[in-house]
């Protein structure tokens, strides 16, 4: 009986690492996505300024782009400031 329970003992220890590491690596993947967002929300504003200014220089943002501001704030509240 004590192979038996030193075997299960290190089995339970490899488990609780492979679930720490899944654990890590699903962090890892969702600070990915949410930079991802963050990324297409910028293209999305710079697009959409640039078109703005080609066709009308002197008009202020349009609604479009001050949504996608506020977008970027509330995305730079929950996961820090934006690396630009």
């Amino acid at each position: 009986m004590g192979l038996l329970d030193n075997l299960k003992a290190q089995a339970d220890v490899g488990l609780a690492k492979a679930a720490e590491a899944g654990r890590a690596g699903q962090a890892k993947l969702d600070a990915l996505q949410a930079r991802r967002a963050a990324d297409g929300l910028l293209r999305s504003l710079g697009a959409d300024t640039y078109a703005e200014h080609r066709a009308h220089p002197d008009r202020p943002l349009s609604e479009a782009a001050t949504a996608l501001v506020e977008a970027l704030e509330a995305w730079e509240a929950e996961h820090g400031s934006l690396d630009l």
